[in-house]
């Protein structure tokens, strides 16, 4: 049971590699930029130090994610440095965003616990380190690799409590929230998707509140507006989205998405799609 994919195909991963090497004395990190931020530490020892004055040891090899914007500085205390990648990771809008819900504001999991990711990192400091053709674009692509691996440890060792991505590591919610996913234009009720997780109707309301963090129909509703997003993006008119996502005509469907995103959908269109000529 494939529980991210059709998350992961629907907002824009991507990371923005922009430093690699080895890091020595006291580097800021202001994230100007508003967005995540991924540090893979392979080798050596460094210091965190937050805003708020809270400081953390990490030791290698350990991945780092901040969800969003967050300053933070580094201080590497061994004249040798230690062996980092850093990259700016963006999720795009929408449901992009929402499968960061839950997370703490700084993710640190040691490298040894995600199944599978020494290849992974083995190859993408071999890349980093080195001055190949394409590299850029390759630590690029080996970065949001490391992205999905570990939003998929945190679905597999529930490291989260609460959120998008707890709701898909429970069981039973995790089936409703796949039909969801799967079947968008259907025509879901709080009774039927109850059904598809085996649970009564007041149960299944309650506990996809507590874990998701919003209801199980404001949930698929943030789902569909994601999906038309992506199809108006790619040109779709009006008239073939709103039966896509599940409503019934224009008008109902321009309504919620007015709710969701405070514009029409041709207004959407005009301010985040088209490009100045």
């Amino acid at each position: 049971m494939d529980r991210l994919s059709p998350l992961f195909a629907r907002f824009s991963l991507s990371a923005d590699v922009f430093y690699s090497g080895a890091l020595c004395g006291v580097v800021d990190f202001p994230n100007d930029r508003g967005i995540g931020m991924l540090h893979v530490l392979r080798r050596g020892s460094l210091r965190v130090i937050h805003a708020n004055g809270e400081r953390v040891e990490v030791v290698a090899p350990t991945l780092l994610f901040y969800r969003q914007a967050s300053v933070h500085r580094f201080e590497v205390d061994d004249p040798a440095g230690c062996d980092l990648v850093c990259a700016h990771i963006e999720f795009g809008s929408g449901m992009g965003l929402q499968i960061l819900r839950g997370l703490p504001q700084l993710l640190l999991v040691p490298m040894g616990d995600i199944a599978g990711v020494q290849p992974t990192l083995e190859l993408l400091f071999a890349e980093a380190f080195a001055a190949r053709a394409g590299r850029s674009a390759a630590i690029d692509r080996l970065v949001e690799y490391f992205t999905i691996l570990l939003l998929r440890h945190t679905v597999e060792t529930r490291l989260v409590k609460q959120g998008v991505l707890a709701g898909l590591a429970d069981e039973r919610l995790a089936k409703s929230m796949m039909a969801m996913h799967a079947e968008p234009e259907a025509a879901w009720t709080l009774e039927s998707l109850a059904g598809v997780a085996a649970m009564s109707r007041s149960r299944f309301a309650s506990h996809f509140l507590d874990v998701v963090g919003a209801t199980a129909m404001d949930y698929l509703t943030d789902w569909r507006i994601s999906l038309a997003q992506g199809l108006l993006k790619r040109g779709r008119p009006l008239k073939a989205v709103a039966p896509a996502v599940g409503y019934s005509n224009e008008t109902a469907f321009a309504r919620a998405f007015a709710r969701r995103t405070g514009v029409s959908p041709s207004m959407w269109v005009a301010r985040d799609v088209k490009k100045p000529a």
